[in-house]
């Protein structure tokens, strides 16, 4: 049976879907307490009953971005702040490598955050 979330992949057009995907997983690899589901639409990602993150496309460039819910928090170098009080964001060209390190990184920051509340 094909779950809500795999739909909404399915649903995505390349290079995106691939973007989107790989995400996921690098996601899922940094703790296997990590669950996700839909929240408005868009992947959401929770750690111990907490939102962790979401996979987004900006509407504007229509470029895949990782949105941190606790982002304003996190103070990483890389996050850019935005409307929202809370979450700051990733943004990821499809079209070139994915800069893992930075990726990896930042979700550990989220990671760590959650632990400590």
């Amino acid at each position: 049976m094909i779950k809500e979330t795999d739909t909404y992949y399915l649903n995505i057009k390349e290079p995106n879907k691939s973007t989107l995907l790989a995400l996921r997983n690098i996601i899922f690899d940094q703790n296997k307490e990590v669950i996700e589901f839909l929240k408005f639409k868009t992947p959401c990602f929770e750690y111990r009953s907490k939102v962790f993150c979401y996979l987004w496309i900006d509407k504007e460039t229509n470029k895949p971005c990782l949105l941190m819910q606790e982002g304003k928090y996190l103070n990483h170098p890389d996050l850019e702040k935005t409307k929202h009080k809370h979450i700051e964001i990733f943004r990821i060209n499809p079209n070139e490598d994915l800069p893992i390190k930075k990726i990896v990184s930042i979700l550990n920051a989220g990671l760590e955050f959650l632990e400590k509340e």
